[in-house]
């Protein structure tokens, strides 16, 4: 046998051409700050940094200064909350450029938009999300009059949510409700008369941007001469100077100070009709509409927020020493350190798909949402409690930020509708009626 073929045989000539025998001797990949990311367009990857850079630079220390702030403070002319919406605002972002992209793309950069920011702080990333929903159901449903009446850099804000009804508002079906119940009497109601249509009611202190907004989509009872309840509502957008609106006292809270939230009072306000961009006959797909946008939203918000506290941990860890060593070398920390990586990955793996998946389909499943945020929030706030562990005692301290991120998740699993709620309505749009 030729030398040339033993070397063959042997895999001599071979191994030079495997990519495998390019790895280092001992093999060991580092990720890199924005975690299993495959490779990104041009594009993508430059608004991912861009992002990433105005949230660490811009959103995170404003986010603490706002957090050491009343609530009064935060709404104020001189609040460090106008310079990030101005900042904010600077960036160019345009739902209706999102609009023009294709399905994957699209969802891609919402994606990217939405985990940066929560990357930066939840709470200014839940105003902002709050504040194009407005323009955004307007764009979905085509409404050329809405979408020109509020341009996207007026702040809005999403009123569904009131004072004796929370969760029952993202129930108009009576999916959940107890056999034999009834949610009872709206707090808002809008009338019908004519060409014009009158608001009385309120709206309750979780209404995001509520205390600042410029304008709202409002989803309320309608009633149309025969009396009004949730199975018969209507969506309005409508600006927020109007006579015989008012607003509540600025909403204190535990956490996501940096979303200024607060109720809002109707009395006999009137708009033409000009601004109703969903009917009764409407009102379910409305609610389905919105629903799935925002659950699929804090998905990505909260994927950011967690994926931010496990930086933040990572990094202790390799600082901190106790027993002569730092304690990522400590079985425990580490161990920690893989499952809380393992979360945040599987969330945000999730959330992407889900997006994908609604963007593309003609009609979003909304069961598809509920899980995203379900599994985010849930996640987000193990992670962060998580990153408190590892940073000890100091972990509880305002000197370092992991404290109020998972004071921030912890308000996430209740927004956008409870979890215990959302799953609950989420197993039963996964029965198959055909089946029963």
């Amino acid at each position: 046998m030729a030398t040339s073929e033993k070397q063959v045989m042997t895999g001599i000539e071979r191994k030079g051409d495997s990519p495998v025998y390019k790895w280092p001797a001992h093999p060991r990949a580092k990720v890199d700050e924005f975690g299993i990311e495959p490779p990104l367009g041009d594009i993508q990857r430059e608004f991912q940094q861009t992002l990433r850079k105005f949230a660490v630079e811009v959103m995170r220390p404003i986010g603490q200064k706002l957090d050491r702030m009343t609530a009064e403070e935060i709404i104020a002319e001189d609040s460090p909350f106008w310079e990030f919406r101005r900042k904010y605002l600077d960036l160019g972002i345009q739902l209706s450029d999102l609009a023009e992209m294709e399905p994957e793309e699209r969802s891609q950069m919402f994606c990217i938009l939405f985990e940066e920011l929560g990357y930066g702080d939840g709470g200014m990333a839940i105003s902002v999300a709050a504040g194009m929903l407005p323009q955004y159901l307007s764009m979905i449903f085509g409404n050329e009059f809405l979408m020109e009446r509020f341009p996207q850099d007026m702040l809005g804000c999403w009123a569904i949510t009131e004072p004796d009804h929370g969760s029952d508002t993202l129930d108009p079906n009576g999916m959940i409700r107890h056999p034999g119940a009834e949610y009872g009497r709206p707090n808002t109601v809008a009338k019908f008369q004519g060409d014009k249509i009158v608001i009385n009611g309120q709206k309750s202190a979780w209404v995001s941007n509520g205390t600042i907004a410029e304008c709202c989509i409002l989803y309320c009872a309608a009633d149309m001469g025969d009396g009004a309840d949730y199975s018969n509502g209507c969506v309005l957008v409508i600006p927020l100077d109007l006579p015989g609106i008012s607003r509540g006292k600025p909403l204190e809270k535990l956490g996501q100070r940096g979303d200024p939230q607060g109720e809002l009072f109707f009395n006999d306000v009137e708009v033409s009709t000009d601004y109703l961009l969903a009917g009764p006959e409407d009102f379910q797909r409305a609610v389905y509409s919105i629903h799935a946008e925002a659950n699929a939203l804090m998905g990505a918000i909260w994927t950011g927020a967690a994926r931010a506290a496990y930086h933040m941990a990572h990094a202790y860890a390799h600082e901190r020493k106790q027993g002569g060593v730092p304690i990522y070398r400590h079985q425990l920390v580490a161990y920690k350190l893989f499952h809380m990586f393992r979360q945040v990955e599987a969330s945000a793996a999730l959330t992407r798909r889900v997006v994908h998946y609604n963007q593309a389909a003609d009609l979003p499943a909304l069961q598809a949402a509920m899980i995203a945020k379900v599994t985010a929030t849930d996640m987000a706030f193990d992670v962060a409690s998580d990153a408190i562990q590892i940073f000890g005692g100091n972990g509880v301290t305002h000197e370092y930020p992991v404290e109020k991120i998972m004071r921030d998740c912890r308000s996430s699993m209740i927004e956008d509708g409870a979890n215990d709620v959302i799953a609950l309505k989420g197993g039963y749009y996964l029965m198959d009626e055909d089946l029963l």
